[in-house]
This record gives structure tokens, C-alpha cells and sequence, in this order.
């Protein structure tokens, strides 16, 4: 009996994505025969045998993630060998029957005091800073009264009860921290929300007969982990597959792999009671800058950083560090774009909106994402796939007092010019005025950002994942171009953009392309109804 394994496929190839099975038990296989196609980093490879015989067993399947060394196939003379008995699986009823014994049962609700626990306040959201309490100690409280208000990342936003009755205890303070899923206000007077014995019993049920039946010594019930608190796992469709077949909680393996990826040599060696070996850390930490003491070099002054800076902080430093981002830059010939914007400014002031640059450049970008649709996608690293959406929502930079803001411009490519200055002159106004809701700025695939009002020859503004692109927009000024028609040099107005893109998915010349139809959209706005 002779086992198969997966060769080396190429230099600082380590794994790869079973494609095609080519053989199958049973038959006969030399050396050197192809036996199953595999798709690694950079292509579809065949990998050949380097033993013969009669198939005897497969190890892998199709979509299954293979690792150099890893045993493919198992060869033999041709006799048949019994299979292995597999343990028996616990019957649907013994494991409901041993999940309903050993599942903690709900304690009776023995006091009528209930607890507000801050919400999900929106997408990417986990809490925020608490600006102001509405309620005091006694207060009655009903259902969706205002009890707070929260300054989250990008907004200060006003938080409804879900609950009523009379304020017994507030558990935080102004300037307090607050994460959602954490304690408010304890009120009395009050059933506490129905979240019972039921709920509870019912989710036992459906945990028992769902779950794949384990081996014993991994049969014991395991503590739920709220999903708030459950890491993100790096882990392909298929491995996350084979776990569940496995009866593995794929949560509790640390990966071998890059950044801690999850392979499905992984998943069997933990099955098999192994330790995974090789476990780097889910992501470089950034060092820690000491800071010197200022004061000794005169007087300083210490403010806490707002709820938006601090976002900032974080979006930014993440940004940086996750994506690798190039900036690609161009000038487009902006008299004509200039001329037009005056002509019909008039206009559009009349239906109740103001004819920006900006405005008419979402109409541009709106058409650009259409014809361009990876600039309209986003990455999913884990899945190794790409989201193309359908919908075209861009963000628009807003300069407020207390910090950047981004609302974001819906279904950009369905609105006509004047609807998008009119839109865009409200949520601008509503950034400033930090009236901008959760949804407000949420969904965007693509943002622009315009600093041409305040100066500037160019910039390279950070890509937000998960978009994959942003455009920079710097101040025009006249330059000498050259008229190939008269052979004089022509004052023109130029406009400087920027194009920063994520280099995992946009190619430079891709990106050239796309900066350069915008131009050209710019220059000749007639191309935007005849292309976009």
C-alpha cells in the first residue's frame, strides 16, 4: 500500500483549491497520470501521480483546501480493504433528550425590575460616547421615549426606550463610554422583556437536532459565546463546510496559515485532539509610540479627543494598514464643465439647490461606476470572492467644525443633477448641524472627496474599506494648453483629480482608464448621456 501526497507545486506555494477529482476508487493509475486539477494562487494546475496501483481510498473532494504534504489518495494491489467502522451517531431524540437535560434552564422572573441595554445603533457601529441623559432617577419611562443621547462615530443620535417604567438606577454618566449590549437604566414597575424558558428551550431543540452528532470525548455541551464576542474567522467555504461535517467549532481552531487562516488540514488535525502548529497572531499590533513629556519644553494643553476624531483614528490606522493603496493622478480641461455649471446655475437655484462642482461631478462618478464595475465592488478576502453591487451609493466628503463626515448620496446613478445638488446641499447641512443619521452615512461603494474650494495642486485621499476607491478633487487654475487646430497655446481651465484605489482588486492601467473617462466626461458632459 502506497500513499500519494501532494507535491510542491511551485515556489511559496503551500496549499490549493481542489478543482476536479480524475480519478476515482477502483481504478488503475501509473505514474506520471494526471489525477486531479488544482487551482492555486496563480493558476489551474494538473498534478501527476508519483506512485501506481488501484485506488483504494480519496482523502479530499472537490472545493476541498489541500496543503503540500497532505495525503491525497491511498494506492494498493487492487484488494479490497474493509472501511473502518465509524462511530455510531447519537439518534436525533438521544440528543435532544441529552441537550435538554444538561441546557441551563431560564430562573422565573422574580422581581418586575426590567433593564434598558443599549441597541444596535447601525451597521459597524459597537457604541459611543454618552453626550447627555434625558432621564433622571423616578422618571416613568415608556416605550421609545428618548432616554439618551449617544455621540457614535459620526453623529450624535438620540436612543428610544424599548422598554417601560419608573427609572430605579442610571448606570452611566456623561463622557462615559457606552458599548452596545451594555446596561442604561434599571427600571421598575415593569415586566422584565420576554426573553424566557421558551426561547431558551426552543434553541436547545434546535441545537440538538441540527448539530452534527461529535465523538464522545467532544459530546459535552459547549458554552454559547455571544456573537458580539466571537472572532472573525479566516476561513474558505469549503473548510467551514468540512468543520460542520467534522462536528468542530471552527471559532475555537487557530489557523496555520497566513494571518491565521484556517486550512482543511486544520480542521482534521484538531478534530483528531492535535494541536495546530505554526499560529501567527490574526494581525500584526502597531507599536506603541512613547510620547515625551512635552511640558518640559513649556505649557501644554490636554483635550479629549470627540467621537469623530477618534473614528477617524481608527478608520484611518486600519485603512493603512489592511489595504494596499495607490494613487493615480490626472488633469481634466474644465472650461466648458465651468461655462455650464454658470449657465444653468440659475436654474437649479430656482427648484431650491445650489450648482456645485461636486454635484455635477456625482453624476459623472455615477456614470464612471457604471461602465467601470469593479470600482463599484468590494473584496471578501475570507471567501476569496468579489461583490459586485448593483447599486451605485457614493459618499461626499464633508469639512464640518467638529471633524470629517461622509454622507452618503443613494442610487446616485437614478437622480438627475439638480435632485443631486439638492440633496447634496442637505445632508452637507445636516453634517454641519451633526443631525446625520446612522443610515445617512451607511452603504456607500465609492467616495468623493473636493478640497478645490479651500486650495491645493493634489492629494491622495485614503481608500474606506470595503470600497476599493476614492476621488480626490483639487482647486483648477488656468494653464497654457496647446491648440493643435490653431497651434497657439490657449488659456484653459484645469481641474486636478486623484484617484486612490485598492491594488488587490483595481490595476494601474484599469484605474488609468477610468480617471481618464472621468476627464473626458468632464470635458465633454455630452459623453455621460452617451455612454454612462
Amino acid at each position: 500500500m502506497a500513499e500519494f501526497k501532494l507535491p510542491d507545486v511551485g515556489e511559496g506555494i503551500s496549499s490549493g483549491i481542489v478543482v476536479n477529482l480524475m480519478v476515482a476508487e477502483g481504478d488503475k493509475i501509473e505514474v506520471d497520470q494526471p489525477i486531479l486539477e488544482l487551482e492555486t494562487d496563480k493558476a489551474v494546475v494538473e498534478v501527476p501521480s508519483n506512485v501506481s496501483g488501484v485506488v483504494e481510498s480519496i482523502s479530499v473532494k472537490a472545493n476541498d483546501e489541500v496543503q503540500v504534504g497532505q495525503t491525497i489518495l491511498t494506492v494498493g494491489s487492487g484488494s479490497a480493504q474493509a472501511q473502518e467502522a465509524k462511530p455510531e451517531k447519537e439518534s436525533a431524540e438521544e440528543t435532544k433528550t441529552k441537550a435538554d437535560a444538561e441546557a441551563p434552564k431560564a430562573e422565573p422572573d422574580k422581581s418586575s425590575s426590567s433593564n434598558f441595554v443599549l441597541p444596535e445603533l447601525g451597521e459597524g457601529i459597537s457604541g459611543g460616547t454618552v453626550v447627555n441623559i434625558l432621564v433622571a432617577q423616578g422618571d416613568k419611562v415608556e416605550v421609545d421615549q428618548s432616554v439618551i443621547e449617544l455621540e457614535t462615530d459620526k453623529a450624535v443620535v438620540e436612543v428610544p426606550s424599548n422598554v417601560s417604567g419608573v427609572v430605579e438606577s442610571i448606570n452611566v454618566k456623561n463622557g462615559d463610554e457606552a458599548k452596545v449590549g451594555q446596561t442604561i437604566l434599571t427600571l421598575s414597575g415593569a415586566a422584565a422583556p420576554a426573553a424566557s424558558a421558551q426561547k431558551q428551550e426552543a434553541k436547545a431543540e434546535t441545537k440538538a437536532t441540527a448539530a452534527p452528532a461529535k465523538t464522545e470525548e467532544r459530546s459535552s455541551p459547549r458554552p454559547e459565546t455571544k456573537s458580539a464576542e466571537r472572532k472573525l474567522v479566516p476561513a474558505a467555504p469549503s473548510v467551514r463546510r468540512l468543520a460542520r461535517e467534522m462536528g468542530v467549532d471552527i471559532a475555537e481552531i487557530n489557523g496555520s496559515g497566513i494571518l491565521g487562516r484556517i486550512s482543511a488540514g486544520d480542521v482534521r488535525q484538531f478534530a483528531q485532539g492535535a494541536p495546530v502548529t505554526s499560529q501567527p497572531s490574526a494581525a500584526p499590533a502597531l507599536p506603541k509610540v512613547e510620547l515625551p513629556d512635552f511640558s518640559k519644553w513649556g505649557q501644554v494643553e490636554r483635550v479629549p479627543m470627540s467621537g469623530i476624531r477618534k473614528a477617524t483614528v481608527r478608520s484611518m490606522t486600519q485603512a493603512w494598514s489592511t489595504v494596499p493603496m495607490v494613487t493615480h493622478f490626472d488633469k481634466a480641461d474644465s472650461t466648458e464643465f465651468e461655462n455650464l455649471r454658470k449657465r444653468y446655475k440659475p436654474k437649479a437655484e430656482a427648484a431650491g439647490a445650489s450648482l456645485t462642482p461636486t454635484a455635477m461631478l456625482l453624476k459623472i462618478a455615477a456614470a464612471a461606476l457604471k461602465k467601470f464595475p469593479d470600482f463599484n465592488a468590494s473584496i471578501d478576502t475570507e471567501a476569496n470572492e468579489i461583490i459586485y453591487k448593483s447599486y451605485v451609493h457614493i459618499g461626499v466628503a464633508v469639512d464640518t467644525p467638529n471633524g470629517l463626515l461622509v454622507p452618503v448620496i443613494k442610487d446616485a446613478d437614478r437622480k438627475n443633477i439638480i435632485d443631486l445638488a439638492k440633496e447634496l446641499g442637505e445632508l452637507a447641512a445636516k453634517a454641519r448641524d451633526r443631525k446625520l443619521s446612522p443610515d445617512d452615512m451607511q452603504g456607500g461603494n465609492f467616495n468623493i472627496s473636493n478640497l478645490g474650494g479651500i486650495g491645493g495642486t493634489g492629494f491622495t485621499p485614503i481608500v474606506n474599506p470595503p470600497q476599493v476607491a476614492i476621488l480626490g478633487v483639487s482647486r483648477g487654475s488656468y494653464e497654457p494648453v496647446y491648440n493643435k487646430e490653431t497651434g497657439n497655446f490657449d488659456a484653459r481651465m484645469m481641474m486636478p483629480l486623484s484617484l486612490t484605489y485598492d491594488h488587490r482588486l483595481i490595476d494601474g492601467a484599469a484605474a488609468a482608464r477610468f480617471l481618464r473617462w472621468v476627464c473626458e466626461a468632464i470635458e465633454e458632459p455630452f459623453l455621460m448621456a452617451l455612454e454612462g
